[in-house]
């Protein structure tokens, strides 16, 4: 973690007095009354001595709280966060467990970038939780540099299918009800996790698969398996150009989402992306590589603070340039001239290295993220540059990073400290021009 301080950007998410190993998530959810009830175990680090810790909890009303199965333990919930007091400090370094009983109806929580989190849908339900929508489910400790491992059992009506993160470990079916069991071995944010219920069946794209052996599958309604394999038909060879780009596919899963509701933008979770029904023509294909290089870029290389968001944003657009020039669409140069040109139209108000905020997902993050890679690819070339691309996902898989950890494999794999460069499209709010090749 990035020393003993709250995110700038989200400051009353997390507490950074304990680190997370890993969360046990047992959820029953019913969905004609839209009602959770869940129980969840946190086995924990405390990083300095305390003898009071704080969960992100919203929407849902904690019950019976446990700390290493200490019945002294006390706690108080408040709109945000449920606050619990140790029988015993705890000392730096000192594992811990804390079990949480929790129930209520889910809903998202209201923030400046909309509402997140746990929605309901028409018949079903689903999670999108980036940046701080994970307490409207679970109890966490909210923040992005703070990654750990999953396992998340959800019991629903047998009706209903179920994703989540984490590989598909078994289906239990009994009656009127099943439990789906889901397992991550590899560290994730909490923003990350995610739940999505409906009466869906699976596509299984099973051809080509990339040089990993990776393939994809769809959960879709029943209606919809046309749309869906002519929509994401491609995933298979996105992957392979992806692994080629930027090295093995570096999830357990490779599941989409597409909902019977129509969804405001897509999002990825670790493993996994989920698409309205209206993200599936034409005009919206560019949308599917984006969400999946985010597999590599967002979910295993992930930002330790929000103000880094374009280290995720920034490369995810990079990728659909290059989907976009490998599958005979435009090149990755035309479409940086292109929006370089329409950034030129805009204000120039906005430092990438920290956009503030309420800009954190402004569409200018996003493209001039791209457009400092491809003034990096123009100034050091291709080679460089794609050693640089292969270098940053292998030398921070499932971590977190900063711009200045960037610099650093900049140096490291260019030669060349690009500071100049760098410096201008990071660190400056007027737009730079691009190289000329």
């Amino acid at each position: 973690m990035i020393g003993i301080h709250h995110d700038e950007y989200v400051p009353q998410s997390g507490d950074p007095r304990f680190d997370v190993e890993a969360y046990e998530l047992n959820v029953g959810y019913r969905v004609r009354t839209n009602r959770l009830e869940g129980r969840a175990v946190i086995n924990a680090i405390a990083v300095v001595r305390t003898s009071s810790i704080a969960l992100d909890l919203i929407g849902l009303r904690a019950t019976r709280v446990r700390v290493d199965g200490d019945r002294r333990t006390l706690f108080q919930q408040g709109p945000r966060k449920l606050r619990l007091t140790t029988a015993r400090a705890l000392e730096p370094g000192e594992p811990f467990s804390i079990e949480v009983l929790y129930s209520g109806v889910p809903r998202p929580r209201r923030s400046r970038w909309g509402t997140i989190g746990w929605e309901e849908l028409e018949d079903g339900a689903l999670v999108a939780s980036q940046p701080i929508g994970a307490p409207t489910w679970f109890p966490c400790n909210d923040r992005p540099d703070d990654r750990a491992r999953y396992r998340i059992a959800v019991t629903t009506e047998s009706a209903y299918t179920v994703a989540a993160t984490g590989r598909p470990i078994d289906v239990s079916r009994g009656g009127a009800n099943s439990t789906w069991r889901f397992e991550s071995s590899v560290p994730m944010a909490t923003h990350l996790a995610a739940v999505h219920v409906g009466p869906y069946r699976e596509l299984v794209l099973d051809a080509p698969r990339g040089p990993n052996g990776s393939i994809g599958r769809v959960l879709h309604p029943v209606a919809s398996a046309g749309i869906a394999r002519r929509a994401f038909g491609d995933v298979p060879r996105m992957i392979a150009v992806f692994e080629e780009a930027f090295g093995p596919y570096p999830q357990e899963d490779c599941t989409i989402v597409l909902t019977p509701d129509d969804l405001e933008i897509p999002l990825e979770a670790q493993g996994m992306a989920v698409f309205g029904a209206n993200h599936t023509d034409d005009a919206s294909k560019r949308l599917i590589p984006h969400e999946l290089a985010h597999q590599w870029f967002g979910n295993s290389v992930g930002v330790a603070r929000w103000r880094d968001i374009w280290l995720n944003e920034g490369f995810a657009c990079f990728a659909e340039w290059l989907w976009s020039e490998r599958s005979g669409g435009p090149t990755i140069a035309a479409h940086a001239e292109a929006h370089h040109a329409r950034l030129r139209m805009l204000p120039q108000d906005l430092v990438l290295s920290d956009p503030g905020p309420a800009r954190m997902f402004d569409d200018r993050v996003y493209k001039r993220g791209a457009l400092v890679l491809e003034a990096l690819r123009r100034t050091a070339g291709d080679a460089a540059f794609a050693a640089l691309l292969r270098e940053w996902a292998a030398t921070h898989r499932h971590g977190v990073v900063t711009t200045a950890d960037f610099r650093s494999c900049v140096a490291v794999t260019t030669g060349s400290t690009h500071d100049a460069l760098l410096t201008a499209w990071l660190d400056q709010p007027q737009l730079p021009a691009l190289p000329r090749r």
